[in-house]
């Protein structure tokens, strides 16, 4: 997660040493590791760090040129204030009037990909995913 405006793999790969598109994308995308215990750890340092007086409950829009990552349609996107192409999540941060920072997230399927089989199987979406409501 290097300096650059850009966080896609493409980018990404070219900011590190080794540069490899392929292994960053299995990373990201195939790795057998678990994230919760990884963004447990963040949000216990994090709220030692800044003293949460409140948690917000948000949604985060992520702006997206295509449609294949997964949970991208065309909704309100709240960062380009108008209905785009973008995925939503629900984010949970810890906040200061001084500070935030998040602390869990994640992103909000459509109904239009969970009746979609085909494309959630391609996104690697598992089985018993199903729609909520933000």
């Amino acid at each position: 997660m290097l300096d650059g405006r850009r966080k896609s793999i493409q980018p990404m790969a070219e900011r590190l040493p080794d540069g490899s598109m392929r292994a960053l994308q299995q990373f990201v995308n195939q790795s057998p590791w678990d994230p919760l215990p990884v963004r447990r750890r963040i949000a216990e340092r994090l709220s030692e760090a800044i003293n949460p007086e409140v948690w917000v409950i948000d949604d985060v829009s992520f702006p997206k040129c295509g449609t294949r990552s997964v949970g991208v349609a065309r909704q309100y996107c709240g960062a380009l204030v108008k209905r785009a192409n973008c995925q939503l999540a629900v984010s949970v941060h810890a906040a200061t009037d001084t500070a935030s920072c998040p602390l869990n997230w994640q992103i909000s399927l459509p109904r239009e990909w969970i009746d979609d089989a085909v494309r959630c199987r391609a996104a690697g979406v598992p089985a018993d995913v199903g729609h909520l409501e933000k």
